[in-house]
């Protein structure tokens, strides 16, 4: 048995702990709300009753989340699709280094796609900035939610990661849980999925052996989720907008309002790609560098796997073609599907305050649906050149 006490500001509940926070929850006036909401079919007090029966993380994970994701893709997607899932294994735990778009949606829909393929589910790597009152804290904590502390001082956060790199070590080297973590600091905003290289450096922090067998054991797994319509689209655009002039400051609930948009957003298509674990051979030739390269080859090895497996849809040609003033990726989409998505787009720009300079919301809108299209480019322009450009 793994002896986890000193993780246990961090750690997710236990089963017992779970239990005791879900029938708490129960109570909440809103679950009645969410209920009828996720579960219409059911009586009102549908949810309250199975909250108060769970007895274990599984049982919440199947009973309720489960349900939940499954509602949001029949009611709130056109198709869903994944692909990679033999790169997973339930004899081998990993770590999951996934690009990061929706708060609650990406990992959750990880979960489900594990789950039915009859794989060991994640534990889930999320800020505590999410934790905005004791409800939201029972609710995912009992979720799996490994706590990643934000907004303090160098010398804490430096203590903090080492313990959150020693707690994600340990339950994969002793195969207690493969674990999913965003591949940078909060969701991706202006559409490039690149992978935060203070993150590897966190995760090396822990290693006892060298370079090299510190990485192997973590059997990297790059993963990549995308949605035709970006979730919070507006919003993302709007902060963008905001922090050119200043820094850029969330006002009490806005995480939570994120949330909420994220999952009640029609999403369009959604793919999930599983990408094939980091090799030997890869962080090998990382390990041959020196300092900070060793760590911009394991970041370049994620990033490809990530822009590989990131599937574009029409929105995606179409925002790239407007924002170059091009035709270039024409054959992908027709007149009908450009009108579509603009006013789509000038819909979404209208919710914005008045005050924020309509144009600069707007190309910063088109660029979060066109740059996962320039990554691509970048992508094959490095294969044919042979330099590296993401």
């Amino acid at each position: 048995m793994v002896d986890l006490s000193e993780f246990e500001s961090i750690s997710p509940y236990t089963d017992a702990e779970a239990s005791e926070a879900l029938g708490k929850l129960a109570d909440y006036p809103l679950v009645g709300q969410f209920s009828q909401q996720f579960f219409p079919e059911e009586s009102p007090d549908f949810l309250k009753n199975v909250l108060k029966s769970i007895r274990t993380i599984d049982q919440f994970q199947v009973l309720v989340m489960q349900k939940f994701v499954r509602w949001v893709i029949d009611h709130k997607a056109h198709n869903f699709s994944y692909d990679g899932i033999a790169n997973v294994s339930s004899e081998k735990k990993f770590l999951a280094l996934s690009n990061h778009r929706d708060i609650i949606l990406d990992p959750a829909i990880t979960q489900l796609i594990l789950h039915t393929n009859g794989l060991p589910m994640t534990e889930i790597a999320v800020g505590d900035n999410l934790i905005t009152n004791k409800a939201i804290e029972y609710l995912i904590r009992s979720n799996r939610m490994i706590k990643v502390v934000r907004g303090i001082s160098a010398r804490e956060l430096y203590l903090s990661s080492q313990l959150l790199s020693k707690y994600i070590r340990l339950n994969i080297t002793e195969g207690r849980s493969s674990i999913w973590l965003a591949q940078r600091q909060g969701r991706t905003k202006n559409g490039y999925d690149i992978t935060e290289q203070g993150l590897l450096k966190m995760l090396d922090m822990s290693g006892s052996n060298d370079f090299q067998q510190n990485f192997m054991e973590l059997n990297i797994t790059p993963m990549s989720i995308s949605y035709e319509i970006e979730p919070c689209d507006i919003l993302k655009a709007r902060e963008l907008v905001i922090s050119r002039k200043h820094k850029y400051v969330k006002k009490d609930g806005e995480d939570l309002n994120s949330i909420v948009v994220g999952i009640m957003q029609d999403k369009g298509n959604i793919h999930l790609n599983i990408g094939k674990p980091l090799t030997e051979d890869e962080i090998a030739e990382a390990a041959k560098c020196d300092k900070n390269d060793r760590y911009q080859l394991i970041r370049h090895a994620v990033d490809v796997r990530v822009i590989e497996g990131y599937k574009l849809w029409k929105n995606n040609y179409i925002a790239y073609d407007i924002a170059n003033h091009s035709f270039k990726y024409a054959e992908h989409y027709g007149q009908e599907d450009v009108e579509k998505f603009v006013s789509y787009m000038e819909h979404q720009l209208d919710t914005v305050e008045k005050e924020i300079n309509r144009e600069d919301l707007r190309r910063i809108f088109l660029d979060i649906y066109a740059n996962p299209v320039v990554t691509k480019e970048l992508l094959k322009k490095e294969r044919i050149t042979g330099a590296v450009l993401l």
